[in-house]
């Protein structure tokens, strides 16, 4: 493989985190894209492509790192497991990044300058965001962060992760019921912060490209096991419209194009309308005279919710 790909897939896997201070800012739906370049399902060459368009248009913004000087160009077979064990969450970001960067300081992987240049100040923007959700005054999230808390004194690894879990999803649904705007659409409750708030940001990067990032929490409200499906950019049922034409998605945090909600159950979903990096989707365009709207088009209901781009 080119040094070229090494480079740019090291950004892509050093993105996700940092053990320093200097924390990364990376749209969580890349773990799916790591998931599926791990097992194979995208292959070198077009994940490394895809990356390299969301790194150049200032979707992924990654820390500066130190690097050091190799004659070796080849990727061990043990980093594809890494990334397939950090996309399905069975290893945390602080396990996976220290591996790569030992692989980044030994010269092994390099990110490209041009890249990695004035990228610390971006870096530093990412700060306790997800705490300041939650309100002093608000006793449910008090009582979940001191239970949480209690898990950072678990000392493996795994065991962690397990204690975790379900609190974070427990502070993550409480904050959404609590604080955003409820859609209903059928069984499903979609619920929704709006544009400009965590996750939902809208931007016009530097080479002039729109971007539009949305995250939703879904919640079954049924009693029968329920599918939110996308299973490519030609067939998804979400979508964004300007009143004559359909933008279709970037990249999804949809595994295998679904996402199954069990009864009772809630998931955050992922999408970016943005750069076309393949795979079928379109080309994020924007007017300021038009009206732009998020659509949801499932079997059990449709809902159009209006997207204020300013």
């Amino acid at each position: 493989m080119m040094l070229t790909a090494i480079s740019t897939i090291a950004v892509l896997l050093l993105a996700s985190s940092s053990v320093t201070s200097a924390s990364a800012e990376v749209p969580s739906w890349i773990k799916n894209n790591a998931g599926w370049w791990a097992d194979g399902t995208i292959d070198d060459d077009s994940f490394v492509q895809g990356i390299q368009f969301l790194v150049r248009e200032g979707v992924m913004k990654i820390p500066p790192t130190t690097q050091g000087v190799s004659s070796s160009n080849e990727i061990p077979s043990w980093v594809k497991n890494n990334a397939g064990w950090w996309a399905d969450g069975s290893i945390d970001d602080d396990s996976f990044i220290q591996g790569i960067q030992f692989l980044v300081e030994g010269g092994i992987m390099k990110i490209l300058p041009e890249q990695a240049s004035d990228v610390a100040k971006q870096a530093t923007q990412k700060t306790s965001s997800d705490k300041s959700k939650s309100s002093g005054s608000d006793s449910v999230i008090a009582s979940l962060e001191d239970e949480l808390e209690k898990c950072s004194e678990i000392k493996k690894s795994y065991k962690r992760l397990d204690c975790e879990k379900p609190i974070k999803q427990e502070i993550l649904v409480h904050t959404y019921k609590t604080g955003a705007e409820l859609f209903q659409v059928g069984p499903i409750n979609y619920y929704w912060f709006g544009v400009n708030s965590e996750g939902n940001e809208f931007e016009i990067s530097p080479t002039g490209q729109p971007i539009l990032s949305v995250r939703m929490l879904a919640e079954n409200t049924s009693s029968d096991i329920l599918g939110l499906n996308c299973t490519s950019p030609a067939i998804c049922n979400y979508d964004v419209w300007d009143g004559s034409k359909s933008f279709k998605y970037s990249g999804m945090d949809f595994t295998s194009g679904q996402i199954n909600l069990n009864p009772g159950t809630s998931k955050e979903f992922n999408i970016l309308f943005g750069p076309n990096i393949g795979y079928g989707g379109t080309q994020f365009e924007y007017d300021s005279s038009k009206s732009y709207e998020f659509r949801i088009s499932e079997p059990f209901g449709s809902l159009n919710i209006h997207l204020d781009l300013e």
